[in-house]
């Protein structure tokens, strides 16, 4: 109602009115009121599930993953349930925001990079770092080809990655600011030079 009324205001002078809409005419300006109809119209559109072309609801394409539920041509993946183990388009996802049971399951973005955090061997989500090997591992790895190795959780690895960064960081900093330095010095000396 506010764009009819911005509209109807410019031409305040003006005795007739029309609608830009239906092109009606009136005389005098008419009282506005809103159309509930219209507007839960608007409402309903306005939700995720009824828009007819989500960039999300597609068919997959290279390098996309696709839905692991979808029967007949796959759609695309938006999410990954770390639970369920599972990927899923935008349609097949909705129990996950709807039963109760399936509210709680972990979901992470669809990515094709997922599989990396999968163990091939147990097909179980990767929770261990071997040391030993470098490698990224599942629990049940440590009893078997992995036992006795230098393993720790991938938390703690990650955290002890980025600390090992930082100090890396750091060291070259510290070179690039003594090399700055030596630039420096090596300026004022040409500056000395140029001055005799």
């Amino acid at each position: 109602m506010v764009c009819i009324n911005d509209c109807w205001n410019q031409d305040d002078q003006r005795v007739i009115y029309s609608c830009p809409q239906c092109r009606e005419t009136f005389t005098p300006r008419p009282v506005l009121h809103r159309n509930n109809m219209l507007a839960e119209v608007v409402e309903k559109l306005k939700k995720p599930e009824l828009q007819a072309a989500s960039p999300a609801h597609c068919y997959t394409g290279p390098g996309d993953v696709e839905c692991d539920f979808c029967t007949g041509r796959k759609l695309k993946a938006i999410k990954f349930c770390l639970m369920c183990q599972a990927s899923f388009c935008e349609t097949c996802l909705k129990p996950h925001y709807e039963v109760p049971g399936l509210k709680k399951h972990k979901l992470i973005n669809a990515s094709s990079q997922l599989q990396q955090h999968i163990c091939s061997q147990h097909d179980e989500k990767i929770k261990l770092y071997c040391r030993t090997d470098q490698s990224y591992i599942y629990v049940m790895c440590t009893m078997e080809e992995h036992r006795g190795h230098d393993t720790v959780s991938v938390a703690t690895e990650r955290t002890q990655k980025q600390s090992d960064l930082k100090k890396e960081q750091r060291k070259f900093q510290q070179r690039i600011q003594e090399k700055e330095k030596k630039v420096q010095e090596l300026k004022q000396a040409v500056d000395t030079l140029k001055e005799l």
